[in-house]
């Protein structure tokens, strides 16, 4: 990791445990990135996975991503590591579910190959422990429930990201 980015973690306020998150998250999104047939864009893909949690200084709430895309603002950071920042929540939330968590009503779904990446390490992360998809998608039930569109939403993300695989898989579908 770029020790400038790092401190600039720190300096907007995020805790250590937030800090050494985000830098699993972001070595394990360049991991997959490294695996892929698709193109990518590995420096957005590591800066995303490094500030996707910026908004922990402010909150521990849903609403980290929002008020970590007005740090990013504030930071003059580009549109492309703020749709990242604000898109990596679960495996992206819709408008109707955003509207009922009480975030602005709007589609958080990411979209680019390099948002998928890092939403998808970030669940595979569970502080700095990295986990088996299977692993994942359990919590990820036991959290929402069984029946949450989330649960769905993690599953596609999976395999989408599986078919964009030069070799191997991540772990048992």
């Amino acid at each position: 990791m770029h020790a400038a980015d790092v401190k600039l973690l720190v300096i907007a306020g995020c805790p250590g445990e937030v800090v050494a998150h985000c830098t699993v998250v972001s070595r394990t999104a360049l991991a997959l990135a490294e695996r892929l047939k698709v193109a990518v864009d590995r420096e957005l893909v590591r800066q995303g996975g490094l500030f996707h949690d910026i908004g922990r200084s402010r909150t521990h709430g849903i609403e980290h991503a929002v008020a970590g895309v007005e740090i990013a603002r504030g930071l003059g950071f580009g549109e492309a590591l703020m749709n990242i920042i604000e898109r990596h929540i679960g495996a992206g939330i819709t408008a109707a579910e955003a509207a009922r968590l009480g975030l602005p009503k709007k589609d958080y779904l990411p979209l680019t190959v390099e948002e998928k990446l890092v939403s998808y390490a970030d669940n595979l992360t569970s502080g700095t422990r990295v986990m088996q998809f299977h692993e994942a998608l359990d919590r990820f039930r036991k959290i929402l429930g069984p029946a949450h569109e989330g649960v769905e939403l993690f599953i596609k993300q999976h395999h989408e990201i599986q078919g964009w695989m030069k070799r191997g898989c991540l772990g048992p579908n």
